[in-house]
């Protein structure tokens, strides 16, 4: 066995040694497991012992590899994260008594110590840490660190001095790269005034931090050309998260001071003709990428201006994406098609950042190419393929209070501008009641996203928002609008593994009394994880005949939904 065993790792048999020897390379200073009192927060003293005999190492070696597998079967993240090192000891010293009864073998006491020790290691190394002291931390080593510290200190003496030798106004006009030679040329002629020492690398890096700040978003620039993450959100200027692969982790990112952090802020709205101040502290605003920003300043965030940046991705997501990453099957997918293709009007529900606008924009793809859509949001982040688009944005209010678009506004102009199809980026106030309407009234197709965690809580939702445009309408009146205008209802999740899954295909079907009806035609069913800790679960098809299949037929895609449904 020469996986995770120690045996050819010790040559001529395992001894009593210090635990970073044991395990894959070095896993760094770990105390050893007293199985006596189950206490491994307390170490103790490594003392010489005899050299294992051969026999004996292959004992260590086969039962480590033996509770290596079984760590992922035991343990979760969330798990150890709720644990101490004594409660994860005592787990560990009844996996190796099961498995020494199980493979009929006896280790020592000293043996089963350094198995203990080992796995206790593994843990860590293959799930997680134990204990929330670092939870969702990154920290840096420290010899990374300290580079990062004497870039920081160089760039706080170095950008003044810059700063006097350089003409703002002249250097935002000139190309990032013909400014970044210039920069160099100065930023290496005052490091040698300073007496700064920096090494080619270093004095690199230092040029990029300097332009990030002059033309780009400072500290934040690393991050937004980071392609593996979907989310950033600053926390005042001295802490920044990321989502990455569907978690979040803090950063070792940080703005100088409050000051900086506004500064940022402000380069952001002012691009897209928006501001953020004291009297207009939140704003809604888009990068030139097309990523979503909200800002909201002190005083209404306590710890300093908080932006979250949701980033725009360069990779389509398209249904035959989603069905690789698993978040859909084909079956599935096949019935999204065809429900985009037949000019069903759909709502997407989800909570927050649980891919609604991907999925919205997965779904236009089926919408055809000659048709004319016209698109409504707070801040443009649809990424629409078709070549007859209009979008379109609100705006806030100006300094005097005056010149307010709201989305109601855009939505009642739309229906003035011809359109085939409205989609709305997201529903969230009275202009619930004009979009249904604008279903209902030939301009099928229709699609929109909501805030809700399952189908019939959005149905609720949507009339709770009809209700705020202040018509006064009677419930039953609201619900037979929606059942009238609605065909289907996709609800898409964030899963705790960080993926992101379709729960929910409900139709619309009508009204009994006073009550909407619907069904399901897909549902997931969760029914565990694997070894990797990635959440399992079956898209079942609830196998009824789809209201829509007379919609389906005069598309010619009757035959094509019964065989999606039939899975």
């Amino acid at each position: 066995m020469k996986g995770p065993g120690f045996g050819n790792r010790r040559q001529g048999g395992l001894k009593r040694a210090p635990a970073q020897a044991f395990g894959r390379g070095s896993l760094g200073p770990a105390s050893t497991v007293d199985l006596a009192d189950s206490q491994p927060e307390v170490a103790t003293p490594v003392t010489p012992a005899p050299v294992f005999s051969a026999a004996e190492t292959d004992i260590v070696d086969h039962l480590a590899a033996l509770g290596e597998a079984l760590l992922p079967r035991n343990f979760t993240a969330d798990e150890l994260r709720m644990s101490t090192k004594g409660e994860v000891s005592k787990k560990i010293a009844t996996i190796i008594s099961d498995l020494s009864a199980q493979e009929g073998l006896s280790p020592s006491p000293q043996q089963t110590a350094d198995l203990a020790t080992y796995l206790l290691n593994e843990v860590e190394t293959i799930i997680g840490p134990i204990g929330d002291d670092e939870f969702g931390s990154t920290k840096l080593p420290p010899k990374q660190a300290d580079g990062k510290k004497t870039l920081q200190e160089a760039k706080t003496r170095i950008q003044p001095l810059l700063m006097e030798h350089i003409d703002p106004a002249a250097a935002a006009e000139l190309p990032r790269a013909e400014l970044g030679e210039q920069v160099g040329e100065v930023v290496g002629e005052l490091l040698v005034q300073e007496k700064i020492n920096l090494n080619l690398k270093e004095q690199r890096d230092l040029v990029t931090l300097l332009l990030d700040d002059m033309l780009g978003l400072g500290p934040l620039e690393p991050l937004l050309a980071d392609e593996s993450i979907s989310d950033i959100m600053v926390n005042g200027p001295k802490q920044v998260y990321v989502e990455q692969k569907g978690k979040l982790i803090l950063t070792d990112v940080t703005f100088r001071d409050n000051q900086h952090l506004m500064n940022v802020a402000q380069r952001i709205v002012t691009a897209v003709g928006r501001r953020v101040d004291e009297s207009s502290p939140i704003c809604d605003a888009r990068l030139a990428d097309g990523s979503r920003v909200n800002v909201i300043a002190p005083p209404l965030a306590i710890d300093g201006a908080s932006i979250s940046i949701r980033k725009f991705t360069k990779d389509k997501i398209t249904l035959d994406k989603m069905l690789e990453f698993g978040s859909i099957t084909p079956p599935l997918a096949k019935l999204l098609k065809i429900a985009g293709a037949c000019r069903l009007n759909i709502l997407i529900s989800g909570g927050t950042g649980s891919g609604k606008t991907t999925m919205l924009n997965a779904l236009s793809r089926m919408i055809d190419k000659g048709e004319r859509v016209v698109t409504i949001e707070d801040a443009a982040e649809l990424q629409l393929q078709q070549p007859h688009v209009v979008r379109l944005e609100t705006r806030p209010p100006n300094l005097e209070g005056q010149g307010e678009v709201k989305m109601r506004d855009l939505v009642k102009n739309a229906l003035r501008m011809r359109p085939d199809r409205i989609i709305l980026g997201e529903i969230r106030g009275g202009e619930a009641i004009d979009m249904l309407q604008a279903m209902n009234t030939g301009h099928d197709g229709s699609m929109g996203t909501i805030h809700a965690n399952r189908p019939r809580e959005a149905l609720t939702r949507l009339e709770n928002m009809v209700n705020m445009a202040g018509l006064h309408l009677p419930a039953k009146a609201i619900r037979e609008q929606i059942a009238s205008s609605l065909d289907l209802i996709v609800q898409v999740q964030r899963m705790r593994d960080g993926g992101r899954r379709t729960t929910h295909v409900t139709e619309v079907v009508g009204m009994e009394g006073d009550v909407i009806t619907t069904q399901d035609l897909f549902k997931f069913e969760f029914t565990g994880e694997d070894e990797s800790g990635r959440l399992v679960g079956k898209f079942l098809s609830t196998g009824v005949r789809p209201h829509f299949l007379t919609k389906a037929e005069y598309f010619g895609l009757d035959r094509a939904l019964m065989e999606a449904m039939n899975g």
